[in-house]
């Protein structure tokens, strides 16, 4: 008997084309038996590395095959990659694969996503016997309290999925922190299956399926914007390394607030290497309140305007881009089905409020925070957070703070929202997007202050400049005072100094 392992990348061709090869043989020859691994393409490398380490192998690429040897008391004889396969099957048993490329990428694609039905299948199952583990950090903030009803109702996870939340927070917090629990175990969630309080560092994440990050209030005081942003970096350093330490290996973390969300990802991402992929900023604030005063504009429902992508800095200096945006179900002289839209721009024959109106409104609420209180936060939170599970609406472009890689001429290694769509568990930038790019002073700015923020707070730039254009020059306040007894304090104060350092960027309707 003949037994043969292949492993490979979910969505790799010659895995594919392995595997038809193998199914024929294992077909029609008696003696021929095949077990087959799949790997999702973000674990395969480190799968493939501790599997080498463990049988001192010496393989680099997709797929891996190899003998089983156990009935002679062996570890397994290594035959190699894809065309080592085909040349034993040619020589032992006479057999080749004229697959084409095409047909190869194909079945891939096909792999990837059984691959992922099955381990969402995985994942359900095992929800009913060890529930999801949600952690949500500052548990004291308001954004909490809103947070957890949308948690607990069933909508996010699926109402086939029980969850157990932790609130975690500093020892001062712990006695709210009770009462926050045991209010949350008053709502007799079928969903929920415990709640619990830890205050100790050294217990915080143990094996958390999602950490969600809400805003922290500075211990201390904090005189200036540079001082504001170092302030930062122990959290996140120490958050980063007990996530990668304590956390489960497959954790999702939504870094969501108000205030330095791209930076805090950014630095969650550094002292957590090893699930950066897995860490995302929530951008659905913005997005909503960009909605909601275009709303009040063509006296609609903000609901039925979707497409409105934010770029950049979330929390900071941001570009609304409204030349995908569509509204729904609007009265108006032409009207169509519910799937009916029209473009928004079309409908604003006041490019004076575009210009002007709209501009100040959006750049007042993202560098003051104003209107972003918990119910806002906590929303949007629980809306990423469904669509990583369930996938975002399709058709539906959706903004979201993701490491760069390059796209759209944004620099590698920025946290940066730009427009992506949830889909098997996953999101996945929409590159594919015709006719919007953006201008070289716009993308200049946003990156300049984004690349500043983390030179800052890692303590390699001493000062913040803001970018400034040639026709504009910006006012700079270096006296205001930041404390910061309380998170709404540090807010409101961080913003002051933002509305004077960082301008929003809307597009201009020209």
């Amino acid at each position: 008997m003949a037994k043969f392992v292949l492993a490979g990348r979910a969505d790799c061709p010659f895995y594919a084309k392995a595997e038809v090869l193998a199914d024929y043989l294992q077909k029609n020859l008696p003696d021929f038996q095949i077990f087959k691994i799949t790997q999702h393409p973000h674990v395969w490398e480190e799968w493939l590395k501790d599997l080498c380490e463990k049988n001192k192998w010496n393989h680099e690429d997709s797929p891996i095959i190899w003998r089983e040897l156990l009935d002679r008391g062996g570890k397994g004889l290594l035959l190699g990659g894809y065309n080592e396969f085909l040349e034993h099957a040619q020589l032992y048993y006479g057999v080749t694969s004229s697959m084409t490329t095409e047909l190869m990428k194909v079945i891939a694609q096909e792999n990837l996503g059984s691959h992922i039905e099955k381990e969402l299948e995985k994942e359900a199952l095992k929800s009913l016997i060890d529930p999801l583990q949600v952690w949500i950090t500052s548990a004291s903030a308001p954004a909490c309290y809103n947070l957890i009803p949308i948690l607990t109702s069933g909508e996010v996870f699926g109402t086939r999925t029980e969850i157990s939340i932790t609130l975690f927070d500093n020892k001062q917090a712990e006695e709210h922190l009770n009462i926050l629990a045991m209010e949350t175990w008053d709502l007799v969630s079928p969903f929920l299956r415990s709640v619990s309080v830890c205050t100790r560092v050294e217990e915080a994440f143990l094996q958390a399926h999602v950490v969600i990050i809400l805003d922290h209030p500075t211990d201390g005081e904090v005189y200036t914007l540079e001082d504001c942003l170092r302030s930062r970096v122990p959290m996140c350093r120490l958050y980063g390394y007990l996530i990668q330490k304590n956390a489960h290996d497959s954790v999702r973390v939504l870094v969501g607030g108000k205030t330095f969300v791209n930076l805090k990802a950014a630095l969650l991402m550094r002292y957590a290497p090893n699930i950066a992929h897995n860490i995302i900023a929530v951008a659905l604030g913005v997005e909503g309140e960009a909605k909601a005063a275009l709303a009040r504009k063509l006296k609609t429902t903000p609901s039925c305007i979707k497409d409105v992508i934010i770029w950049g800095n979330i929390s900071g200096n941001s570009y609304v881009d409204l030349r995908k945006a569509k509204i729904y179900r609007y009265e108006s002289a032409i009207w169509g089905p519910p799937h009916f839209s029209r473009p928004v721009l079309s409908l604003i024959f006041d490019s004076e409020w575009v210009n002007k109106d709209f501009v100040s409104t959006i750049k007042l609420l993202s560098t003051t925070g104003k209107q972003f209180g918990g119910i806002l936060a906590a929303h949007s939170i629980a809306t990423t957070l469904k669509y990583w599970y369930h996938g975002s609406p399709p058709e539906e472009i959706v903004s979201l703070g993701v490491l760069s890689e390059g796209q759209f001429g944004i620099p590698e290694g920025l946290v940066f929202s730009m427009p992506v769509k949830f889909e098997n568990g996953t999101w996945v930038v929409l590159t594919d997007l015709e006719d919007i790019e953006i201008s070289e002073e716009i993308m200049t700015r946003m990156t300049s202050d984004l690349i500043q923020e983390k030179l800052v707070a890692l303590g390699d730039l001493i000062h913040f400049q803001p970018y400034q254009s040639e026709n504009r020059s910006a006012e700079m306040d270096e006296k205001t005072t930041l404390p910061t007894t309380n998170d709404n304090q540090e807010n409101r104060r961080v913003s002051d100094v933002r509305r004077t350092l960082l301008p929003s960027v809307i597009p201009r309707n020209s």
